[in-house]
């Protein structure tokens, strides 16, 4: 048995923006092909209708049990409906008690598809059909900023790290440029993924974060420590494309012109030593080269992992921008080992303290320490732009806490002006934070923690009295040898 056309009836999309999705199989009417629409706005491919008449046949059922069953089935396979049944047997001359000895489905007369609607997720996916055309680049050539006014913005939010900021801005210029100058000719352009390697509170997040609010290009940010191998409990490789097409608004061609940056990449090097099967650690690396280089990928709308109740649909990650960064601990030591190769006995001799104090030891880094690090050497190949940020320094963290657009001490300035009382530090005070910060090996994160601190007793207290006019952070009162000078109303200077 098949179905025919004479035997269904088949209902065209009337929306262009969004397609079907089968009631059973839950593929997108763009794989499983027109769908059958039955009552209660049910949709059903022709592969899965296919599939249940033949289950039902093979069962012991015949055509004509099929065309017999009273459910919503015999509108939409063609056959007559429960009282034409019954008068062809009575025209055939068939009694009642044969009619009942006839062979019935059982509980298939009760099954009414409508009315399981309000159990089954919406039937109509929002993923936008992809257009026949090419898509269009989203930049065009002319409009793409240039490297320099790429970083003149990023200077007003990052302080330092300028080589970092450098790459990135190039990076991302030549990526436009390569989507937009794409069919131009037979030269082609291939794609420059970037890893980025520095120390905790560097501001490897923060720098692609500063560069999503500057170009208007959908931009994903994921964490490598939660991908797994498929089919563990986890989440799929392919979850990082559905962070990106979420941030396009589901809209696929804008998505596969978009940026992704995977951080905490180092989470996934293969394991030192183990005896166990390594799910999280280079079986992901290995999941995740051909979404580097460029390929079609099945992605989830709306989920993190595949299964049957959530529509798929299909990226080309051809011309994604993928960013990768990492702490890497113990990297340093990887490099020193190197360098230290050459110590020996002599008067030419390195010492082998040599780069004990070097601050930014991560700049001398290659390929070769990268794979010791435990990144395979597939996976490297697929990241050729390598990019170190520098260890921040005392000077670099007083920066940070005065100079960009949205510094910590502008923010607590502004708290107090809503109060109307002033807020000001010392320089000396400054220079105490920034100590007590690059103590702490936290980078710029131990800014923030070390300001909450201290900020707390005058959050409390100032709300008391409406007439303190101003508040002045002292030196002493970092250290806790003394107090903050406060000054009231009328009395300012």
């Amino acid at each position: 048995m098949s179905v025919d056309d004479k035997d269904i009836i088949e209902v065209e999309d009337t929306t262009d923006e969004y397609e079907d999705i089968c009631y059973i199989c839950r593929r997108p009417e763009s794989v499983a092909g027109s769908m059958i629409k039955i009552p209660g706005n049910i949709c059903i491919c022709k592969d899965c209708m296919q599939k249940t008449i033949d289950t039902m046949q093979n069962s012991g059922f015949s055509y004509d049990d099929l065309l017999g069953m009273n459910t919503n089935i015999n509108k939409v396979v063609g056959g007559s409906t429960a009282d034409e049944t019954e008068e062809a047997a009575e025209g055939d001359g068939e009694t009642q008690d044969e009619e009942k000895a006839k062979p019935k489905s059982p509980g298939i007369s009760m099954i009414n598809l409508a009315d399981l609607q309000s159990l089954m997720p919406p039937q109509r996916a929002k993923i936008k059909k992809k257009k026949k055309d090419k898509a269009k680049p989203l930049i065009d050539i002319k409009d793409i900023p240039k490297p320099h006014v790429i970083k003149e913005k990023l200077d007003e939010y990052v302080v330092g790290q300028e080589q970092a900021k450098k790459i990135m801005s190039v990076a991302v210029y030549n990526h436009y440029k390569r989507v937009a100058t794409d069919t131009m000719d037979e030269i082609e352009i291939e794609k420059s993924n970037m890893l980025m390697i520095g120390p905790t509170g560097c501001g490897k997040t923060y720098l692609v974060k500063t560069l999503a609010g500057l170009l208007n290009v959908p931009l994903a940010i994921a964490d490598a420590t939660s991908l797994t191998e498929a089919g563990y409990i986890g989440d799929d490789i392919e979850s990082v494309l559905s962070k990106l097409l979420a941030a396009a608004d589901n809209d696929v061609d804008k998505a596969e012109q978009g940026i992704v940056f995977i951080d905490e990449i180092d989470k996934i090097a293969k394991k030192r030593n183990t005896n166990q099967r390594d799910v999280s650690g280079e079986s992901v690396q290995q999941g995740m080269l051909k979404l580097l280089e460029g390929s079609e990928v099945e992605v989830p709308v709306g989920a993190n992992s595949k299964n049957a109740m959530v529509p798929l649909t299909t990226i080309n990650t051809r011309n994604i921008l993928f960013i990768c960064g990492g702490a890497f601990p113990e990297l340093d030591e990887i490099i020193k080992e190197r360098l230290n190769k050459q110590s020996s006995i002599g008067f030419k001799a390195d010492l082998k303290d040599k780069y004990d104090e070097e601050e930014n030891i991560l700049s001398k880094v290659t390929v070769e320490d990268i794979r010791k690090f435990g990144m395979i050497p597939e996976f490297i190949g697929r990241l050729p732009v390598i990019c170190t940020l520098e260890g921040l320094t005392e000077e670099m963290l007083v920066k940070i806490l005065k100079e960009p657009k949205n510094a910590i001490l502008k923010q607590y300035t502004k708290l107090l002006a809503l109060d109307e009382v002033k807020l000001e530090f010392d320089d000396e005070a400054l220079e105490a934070i920034a100590k007590r910060a690059k103590e702490k090996k936290m980078g710029a994160r131990a800014l923030r923690a070390i300001i909450e601190e201290f900020m707390l007793d005058i959050m409390y207290e100032i709300p008391k009295d409406d007439n303190i006019g101003r508040v002045t952070i002292t030196k002493d009162y970092i250290e806790n040898t003394g107090g903050p000078v406060i000054v009231m109303r009328g009395m300012e200077s």
